[in-house]
């Protein structure tokens, strides 16, 4: 087993919960045999021959399977492990099982993107330590250990900007694909389109895959920062058009699209682009060629569905391995050869989950010292607090914590927006509160201090709304209070976590927000004693009421964006702010450059609890 670092500087065993390793770990991680093709034989004596292909996506730095802010192994409701240290054992055992069968080409080993960027491993040898200064990139590292045969761009991956990105790509022992990252002059691929591999079968000539790489085209939205005038991004399915044609006529038996798009047609940024941002489905609907997709971006768990292909009738298997390492796709497309020619005549798709293996010791020991470093970097001083902020009330008192989030997302909107339609609007923020036990101490800061404020991996957007849609949006926040009367005190418990037809168990903390103005205030009340619907009173801005058709801009976070929690307008408002960076990583980065949180610069009492008008005391 692995030791590690804790806070206290002192090295301790790291429990596991996996169960197997080796030779079994296919029948535990749930492998299911699938017969081969059974049909009509192609041709006289022709065979079949399964080619096995293995896909990861969406792995975001992850190497261990460790939560590097809780200083804990991850867990979550599911008891998913992460990873590619047990991604590894996987490839090693479909390997081993794949070599003991007769005649069975080499198994090939895919990734859809997303791969440099979401924890702090990633985050610290790209900003504290970057890779441009010599030292090899973790995921370089294990993804070569590993031995992958190709990888897409993901949209992540220029987070950092193109100088990281190309040294990444640099220390990559296989291709990194996009044939629709073009250049912004000339229209040519800037990263190779595709890849062709021959795969050996004893006794007959090679199959050769061609592998497509695809990435998402929001791209030109979310790091305009660092595209601009240098990248554009076409469209999935177009771009693919132009290329599965080329991939076979260069002579590919096999096409495999890794695609960094999601399976069904959605776009978080709206009509902002001609082409929507998930349409790995629709590229396998309408581009004839295609066998199979490894499909990567909307981190959900799809272990097979068949599209089939309107031009040609012939069905295309796709498959989305969830994310983080959790689950491994794996491919089975039988061939035989058609006028000498091998051709596919079967195909399937299943997911291999990662808990129920150990780590692949060989892809730990070479991460162990950038692993340990980053932990030790996690549990440092970025810098200092001069009062202490504590989560525990913020269910139903305005807190310097929440302030805090609010604040930090709500500056970066406003900065995004100089230059924009839009500079001239206020700009609020929502935040919810997420863990009551999170508090930033007086005194020295660490990286884990912050992050426990923010414990979710969201990503900013800002979108635009009325006075009136401000005022609907805090009535829905405001029944996840009970209804009480008087002015107490009450114990909290009787006054939070309002059941709702939706929420019968309660409303949960998260799907509770405040709001707050960045430059002026938003001030409110809550009325308690009122029925749901009509809680909010003396809504103004920077001390006027809050006109119906007043416009402010709205920073949110994208599950918020996205529908979750269901509150009213939000999914869609138009949006003018989103550069997919995370939240928790905004906060960080403003107490490493600042060096200082003082609370008094951005948390006034804006809000409070009130019950027929008067205030109301809630005990902890």
């Amino acid at each position: 087993m692995r030791r590690t670092m804790t806070d206290s500087g002192e090295r301790t065993t790291m429990t596991r919960r996996t169960v197997i390793g080796g030779a079994a770990a296919l029948a535990a991680a749930g492998f299911q045999a699938v017969p081969a093709y059974a049909g009509h034989d192609a041709g006289h004596g022709s065979t079949t021959v399964r080619l096995t292909v293995m896909g990861t996506t969406d792995l975001h730095g992850n190497v261990f399977n460790w939560d590097y802010f809780k200083n804990a192994e991850y867990d979550d409701a599911a008891h998913n492990d992460i990873g590619l240290a047990k991604i590894s054992t996987l490839v090693t055992a479909v390997r081993d099982r794949v070599a003991a069968e007769r005649r069975a080409p080499q198994p090939l080993l895919l990734d859809a993107g997303d791969t440099i960027q979401g924890t702090p491993l990633a985050y610290y040898f790209a900003k504290i330590e970057p890779i441009t200064g010599g030292h090899t990139h973790p995921m370089a590292a294990a993804m070569n250990k590993i031995g992958y045969d190709a990888a897409a761009l993901g949209n992540h991956e220029f987070n950092y900007g193109l100088d990281i990105l190309r040294k990444f790509q640099r220390q990559l022992r296989f291709p990194l694909l996009g044939a629709n990252a073009q250049d912004w002059t000339t229209g040519l691929p800037v990263f190779p389109p595709y890849v062709l591999k021959r795969v050996q079968v004893p006794g007959e000539k090679p199959i050769t895959v061609g592998i497509l790489g695809l990435t998402n085209p929001g791209i030109a939205i979310w790091d305009k920062a660092n595209v601009e005038n240098k990248v554009k991004f076409g469209g999935i399915v177009e771009l693919a058009k132009v290329w599965v044609p080329r991939v076979r006529k260069a002579g590919a038996d096999v096409v495999i699209v890794s695609a960094h798009s999601g399976m069904d047609l959605s776009s978080s940024y709206g009509d902002a682009l001609p082409v929507p941002e998930n349409a790995s489905a629709l590229m396998a609907e309408t581009v004839p060629g295609i066998d199979a997709v490894l499909v990567g971006h909307a981190h959900l768990e799809i272990p097979e569905r068949m599209v089939t292909n309107k031009t040609t009738g012939e069905q295309v298997v796709l498959s989305e391995p969830l994310k983080w390492g959790m689950r491994l796709s794996l491919f089975d497309l039988d061939l035989q050869k058609v006028r000498g020619r091998w051709t596919v005549v079967g195909r399937h798709s299943q997911v291999l989950n990662a808990n129920t293996v150990d780590a692949d010791p060989t892809v730990v020991a070479v991460l162990q010292k950038d692993h340990d470093k980053v932990i030790e970097y996690v549990n440092s001083k970025i810098g200092t607090c001069k009062e202490a902020m504590s989560a525990a009330t913020a269910p139903w008192e305005d807190t310097a914590a929440l302030d805090f989030v609010n604040f930090i997302q709500a500056d970066a909107v406003s900065k995004a927006l100089v230059g924009t339609p839009q500079a001239g609007l206020p700009v609020l923020a929502i935040a919810a509160p997420f863990n009551r036990e999170a508090a930033i101490p007086a005194g020295d800061v660490s990286v884990r201090d912050v992050a426990g404020l923010y414990i979710f991996d969201n990503t900013l957007l800002a979108v635009t709304m009325t006075g009136a849609q401000v005022q609907a949006y805090l009535e829905f926040s405001a029944q996840y209070f009970k209804q009480v009367t008087g002015s107490g005190p009450f114990p909290s418990d009787q006054v939070t976590n309002a059941p709702t037809p939706t929420a019968p168990g309660g409303t949960p903390d998260y799907n509770y927000d405040v709001m707050g103005g960045l430059t002026k205030p938003l001030t409110y009340k809550i009325d308690i004693a009122k029925p749901v619907g009509s809680r909010i009173t003396d809504l103004a801005y920077d001390g006027t009421a809050v006109a119906a058709d007043q416009e402010f801009v709205v920073a949110v976070n994208n599950y918020r964006q996205s529908g979750g929690g269901n509150f009213p307008h939000v999914s869609t408002a138009p949006v003018v702010y989103n550069r997919q960076v995370e939240i928790r990583q905004l906060m960080i980065d403003y107490v490493t450059s600042t060096g200082t949180v003082d609370p008094a610069t951005f948390h006034t009492a804006d809000w409070s609890l009130t019950s027929n008008g008067a205030p109301i005391v809630v005990t902890a």
